[in-house]
């Protein structure tokens, strides 16, 4: 059993990885208005046409040792490190959510696959945003359709819950917006509202909590070093994104904990 379930692990890895690497595909061409669901991959550097061995997640790259198969220039480790996060949290979601194969069930499996599907959109937000500054509709309607699914397979969230969920960092956003320019971008609002409709208003709270934390380090560590200044931009669709995806994962335990810790206090 305990074999088994390596493999079985080691191809939901893999799963995760090459859903991610398709994920930094269409992240990099919807800004440009490509395609991304048919074509082969080409080489930022020669142009030439991948083979299907060079794109392998994880393995072509290090293979390959970071460089094209052709004109041999290095590839941004970014791609490997995109792949090896995909890997890691679909190994994590599908732990969280199936646990061993002994307790496996349909229901279960669904779950894993709509939020792992979550996960990876928000990767897309996630991607753009901090390339382009702007978050487009396509993928903010996917994850609202990803969270009416949801309706059906997490029925532990309510509708209330859910339809709090969608306003309560939403509208906050909106408001901050108007009264302070460049607050918030509309695609910030949006993607909350949508993550709302998936997560609650609970773990939605909690995915701007962390989110605030993050990104709140992230920028101080930025003015520290001088690499930017107080009236430089910063995207915080990434932050919000990486927030959401915490919160979905281990929010309802931070919140299980800090109830009960100040219930001892």
């Amino acid at each position: 059993m305990a074999g088994l379930l390596t493999v079985c692990y080691v191809l939901v890895f893999f799963f995760g990885a090459a859903v991610f690497s398709f994920c930094n595909v269409a992240a990099l061409r919807i800004p440009e208005k490509k395609g991304f669901v048919t074509g082969r991959s080409r080489c930022p550097g020669c142009g030439k046409e991948l083979k299907w061995h060079h794109t392998v997640p994880v393995l072509s790259y290090l293979f390959l040792r970071g460089k094209c198969a052709y004109c041999k220039q290095k590839i941004s480790p970014r791609y490997l490190l995109w792949e090896l996060l995909g890997g890691g949290i679909a190994c994590l979601t599908f732990f969280l959510q199936c646990g061993s194969l002994l307790s496996l069930t349909a229901l279960s499996f669904f779950r894993f696959l709509l939020l792992f599907a979550f996960f990876a959109v928000l990767g897309v937000v996630a991607l753009i945003d901090g390339a382009t500054m702007e978050i487009p509709n396509g993928p903010i309607l996917i994850l609202a359709g990803l969270g009416l699914v949801s309706i059906f397979l997490f029925p532990e969230t309510g509708l209330i819950q859910r339809g709090i969920g969608i306003v309560c960092v939403s509208v906050p956003f909106l408001l901050l917006a108007l009264v302070i320019e460049g607050a918030f971008g509309g695609g910030d609002i949006k993607l909350m509202a949508a993550c709302g409709l998936f997560l609650g208003w609970k773990l939605n709270l909690t995915a701007l909590f962390f989110a605030l934390l993050v990104g709140g380090a992230w920028g101080a560590w930025l003015l520290l070093t001088k690499r930017r200044g107080r009236k430089d931009q910063l995207a915080f669709g990434p932050f919000l994104c990486a927030g959401v995806t915490a919160s979905a994962l281990f929010g309802q335990q931070a919140l299980d904990w800090y109830l009960k810790f100040f219930t001892m206090a």
